[in-house]
């Protein structure tokens, strides 16, 4: 493939980035091409942590090819680390080989490089070209910048309803609501985040597994329970497999030996009120290197996220369906005044199968 221009080729680099969507964490979703005489001769993207980042794996790919990169220009959808971590300076790696310019998508949130991966570029004669395509980059990684720069994972709550905003009857049945299509979709989205959190309401009700089964994918994210009481059932299906996170609101020490004993982790923090902090459990999340997290919870557990302003997107289904009285969307206290409202603005709207997708976050 022939490149003639930098959003040529940053829009490559990007659909390679794109290809480690499902294995990075908790790096970013890099993508890397390297480009001479206008003809790609090396591609690559970064792997699973403590593996090759993406700079190495395309410099890798030229060698292999039978290439050079000297005076190449390398197309990068992050600033090149300039740190030492699991691997390493990626800075370092791309002045060895040579390359004669280096055109990055957007500079690095990370406080360890923030700017000084191409400053070291800069200073080794190399010429840097900055800020291609940087709204496309931050979006691939949102997670990985939202907690670089606050501490916490980018929270995403996903919800299907009706069109008048039921998610199940009265009596509790939900199955299905939503096409398959939309279903799909949904294990999408679930298999890209780090982390899926639901509540305990959840898992009496429906007793999930929360695993992402309708597409292909390398790891399942972790998965997380509210769970204020310690109240999960032994025998729930949540509990099998990999090991959860149980966040508690109060202390059980006979409950939580039985769950560590079965190789689950439990977290107690509580807030004033007797229940689980969330607020804290997002710094949580964010200490243990969760960039992206995915919800599906019932609308008691969202409603309080949403109120204690842990939520920055809204990923929900709607499909072309009425279902009158039953169980709603989110749980939130009546408001006095419309001046209240919690405001936010469509990112994205598109259709899936029969249903709409709706992207909405918090402004």
């Amino acid at each position: 493939m022939n490149i003639s221009d930098d959003t040529q080729g940053m829009t490559l680099a990007l659909e390679w980035a794109a290809k480690g969507m499902f294995i990075t964490a908790p790096n970013p979703r890099v993508g890397c091409i390297v480009v001479k005489h206008g003809v790609v001769i090396g591609a690559g993207h970064t792997q699973a942590a403590g593996q090759a980042h993406a700079e190495i794996a395309a410099l890798a790919d030229v060698a292999a090819r039978g290439h050079d990169a000297r005076g190449a220009t390398l197309y990068v959808t992050l600033e090149p680390c300039s740190h030492h971590g699991r691997t390493p300076p990626c800075a370092d790696a791309l002045i060895r080989a040579g390359v004669a310019r280096v055109v990055s998508a957007i500079a690095d949130p990370n406080p360890l490089v923030a700017g000084a991966g191409l400053a070291r570029l800069r200073a080794a004669g190399i010429a840097v070209t900055t800020d291609v395509m940087a709204h496309e980059a931050l979006e691939m990684n949102i997670g990985f910048f939202t907690r670089m720069r606050t501490g916490k994972p980018w929270v995403r709550l996903k919800a299907a309803a009706s069109l008048d905003g039921k998610t199940a009857l009265d009596n509790g049945q939900s199955q299905w609501i939503t096409s398959a299509a939309a279903r799909d979709d949904g294990h999408a989205w679930r298999a890209r985040a780090c982390a899926v959190l639901t509540g305990i309401g959840t898992v009496k009700s429906d007793d999930p597994e929360l695993t992402v089964r309708a597409i292909a994918t390398p790891r399942q994210p972790r998965r997380i329970v509210v769970d204020s009481r310690l109240e999960i059932d032994p025998r729930a299906r949540i509990l099998q497999g990999e090991p959860l996170w149980i966040v508690s609101a109060r202390a059980d020490p006979a409950r939580e030996s039985m769950l560590t004993a079965l190789g689950h982790d439990v977290l107690c923090l509580p807030n004033a009120h007797g229940k689980v902090d969330l607020p804290q459990l997002m710094l949580e999340l964010g200490r243990r290197q969760i960039n992206e997290l995915h919800v599906e919870a019932g609308s008691k557990l969202n409603g309080s996220l949403i109120r204690e302003k842990c939520v920055d997107e809204l990923l929900l289904y709607l499909a072309p369906s009425l279902i009158g009285a039953g169980r709603g969307l989110f749980d939130l206290p009546a408001l006095d005044n419309l001046a209240e409202q919690r405001r936010l603005a469509f990112h994205e709207i598109k259709q899936i199968g029969a249903d709409v997708r709706i992207l909405a976050r918090f402004t």
